[in-house]
């Protein structure tokens, strides 16, 4: 008469075991969908961070080259004809960086590099950066005479930079091929 919807005080006490099971087998199934999105969703906001690492790297190695361009001895590049040193010391024989070290700090040696007593610097990096598939700031390097699919580093210069990472991407393919 009260319009609680109980008829006696058995009916009202709580839930039944059935209702109880029910409610965490939902439960089980919706976490069990759930967790391969997650693993899915942070495997490719991975992938976009080693996708974007490797375009700003490799741009950056690209302003390097079209800064202190060379070949051989011939000195190409407006920095290099300007800082003919640097560019000798810096640079392999076809004007990309002998490192990627080169990328984060390189000294102009000509005549307008004294500033009011300072050295001026150019930069293509901050940092090099960490490979987010590895955690590490290791990467596969490349030089300008390697084939696309060499394995080893030539070590004369850097002309492209690859994952460490031996793992497949979501699309099936290797890291390291990107």
């Amino acid at each position: 008469m009260g319009g609680s919807g109980c008829n006696s005080v058995k009916a009202c006490r709580g839930v039944t075991f059935l209702e109880l099971l029910i409610t965490l087998a939902i439960i089980f199934i919706l976490a069990s969908v759930a967790l391969p999105i997650t693993k899915v969703s942070t495997k490719r906001s991975q992938e976009l961070e080693l996708r974007q690492t490797l375009r700003t790297v490799r741009t950056a190695i690209d302003a390097f080259r079209r800064d202190w361009a060379r070949d051989g001895d011939t000195l190409l590049g407006p920095l290099c004809v300007k800082n003919q040193l640097t560019c000798k010391e810096s640079t392999g024989q076809s004007g990309y960086p002998k490192s990627l070290d080169q990328l984060l700090k390189i000294e102009l040696t000509g005549a307008e590099a004294q500033t009011e007593g300072t050295h001026n610097i150019r930069r293509y990096l901050r940092r090099i950066p960490i490979d987010p598939m590895t955690g590490k700031n290791e990467w596969l390097l490349r030089c300008y005479q390697d084939d696309a699919d060499a394995d080893r580093w030539c070590g004369e210069d850097v002309f492209d930079l690859h994952s460490t990472s031996t793992n497949m991407a979501l699309d099936k393919t290797k890291y390291r091929d990107w």
